[in-house]
């Protein structure tokens, strides 16, 4: 009740929401208030349940719903669709240009890494956003570009063309992987990606001649044509070219006819096919296409870390990559930044509150799980509301 009746997430959240007051009340209350503490709360939400009207009011039920009058065929297309557009992406840009001049290294060093993340995030958006097919092993693309840049650079190959290679290669493993997952749908398309993910990481622990194994490998700075990025203001300036570059392919990759098959394979598999669209090749196409960035973001966290394992590239860091577009907003290009800020800035928020709450709590081995878990439960409940909010 306490989640909401007809609700599987509300469950969870209700008995998450009870166990953390129980949990409370017995650490703060006298002995015997324990069970009166849980009971207060059922009461609250008994009233605040009753006074929740059953319909929306009128003001809020025209706010799902907005109407755009187009007199040209070309604004559909166009990656700037209005005068603010163009004022508020100039002004981001001049945001992120100026940022090694208002932010701290660390803070520099932390955008870096949601820059390195976002491109990521915008390859993963590609297959799971736009294409409705869910990997849970996209760790292995990440690494593979990672490992291809280190190996490239290390025999002496420019910044860019070891990228490049890095990124070809990635999308060739996501060709691997993409058709064998053409048989399955659903939770199994994960199941498979997540073997393979599990397949990868074994590689990268025993192929000891050229990863390293779990020994590591290290990783230099980023080199080309006699220019050497050793400080983190160069090295931040090659992530946000790379970023920008990037988000410009996937915009106009879904204003292409690949890009509207994509979507229409999202929405209707059965349309889609009846409309002409090869299902079988547009989804490998979708894997290997949503492998490049992941590459290309793998090699970037190369040159960001500077060492190399294969721990790095685990089940976990698959999810949480995962969790980052879910957060973001599927289907939607700023989502993926928007997850890779949320994926970044979570742990820091944490460590900045922790000391302030009780040591039950804040020295709980177990709590950004549980915050990951608790923010992911929250949007996958509430996200709906607010794309309507949002829509007016």
């Amino acid at each position: 009740m306490v989640g909401g009746f007809g609700s599987l997430p509300g469950a969870i959240v209700g008995g998450l929401i009870i166990g953390v007051v129980e949990s409370l009340s017995g650490f703060y209350l006298p002995e015997g208030f324990k069970d009166i503490a849980a009971y207060i709360v059922v009461l609250v939400m008994l009233v605040v349940a009753a006074e929740r009207p059953v319909r929306r009011e009128a003001a809020e039920e025209g706010l799902t719903m907005r109407f755009l009058f187009k007199t040209d065929y070309n604004r559909d297309i166009k990656l700037a669709k209005h005068g603010g557009h163009v004022f508020w992406y100039g002004l981001l840009g001049a945001v992120l240009v100026a940022a090694p001049l208002l932010l701290s290294e660390y803070l520099l060093a932390q955008l870096t890494f949601i820059l390195i993340y976002g491109v990521v995030g915008l390859g993963l958006m590609l297959l799971a956003g736009y294409t409705g097919l869910f990997s849970i092993g996209h760790a292995a693309f990440f690494g593979v570009g990672a490992y291809a840049q280190a190996v490239l650079t290390g025999m002496g190959w420019p910044f860019p063309f070891a990228l490049a290679v890095g990124a070809v290669l990635s999308a060739a493993v996501g060709i691997v992987v993409g058709l064998p997952a053409l048989r399955v749908k659903g939770i199994y398309t994960g199941i498979a990606t997540l073997s393979f993910g599990f397949i990868v990481e074994e590689v990268f622990a025993r192929w000891e001649s050229v990863t390293g194994g779990n020994a590591g490998k290290t990783v230099g700075s980023v080199k080309m044509f006699g220019w050497t990025a050793d400080t983190g203001t160069s090295f931040y300036f090659v992530c946000l070219v790379v970023a920008v570059l990037c988000t410009l392919a996937c915009l106009n990759l879904l204003r292409s006819p690949t890009g509207r098959a994509f979507v229409a394979i999202r929405d209707s598999e059965i349309s889609a096919q009846s409309m002409g669209i090869h299902l079988a090749r547009y989804k490998t196409l979708s894997f290997a296409i949503s492998a490049g960035p992941a590459g290309i973001g793998g090699a970037l966290y190369a040159h960001a870390i500077r060492f190399l394992s294969p721990d790095q590239f685990n089940i976990i860091q698959s999810i949480d990559l995962l969790l980052m577009v879910v957060i973001g907003g599927l289907g939607s290009i700023h989502g993926a930044f928007l997850g890779a800020i949320f994926l970044i800035g979570l742990p820091q928020a944490i460590g900045a509150v922790k000391d302030f709450l009780p040591d039950a709590i804040g020295q709980a081995p177990g709590l950004k799980a549980v915050v990951y878990g608790t923010v992911l439960i929250g949007f996958v409940m509430f996200e709906s509301r607010w794309g309507c909010t949002a829509a007016g």
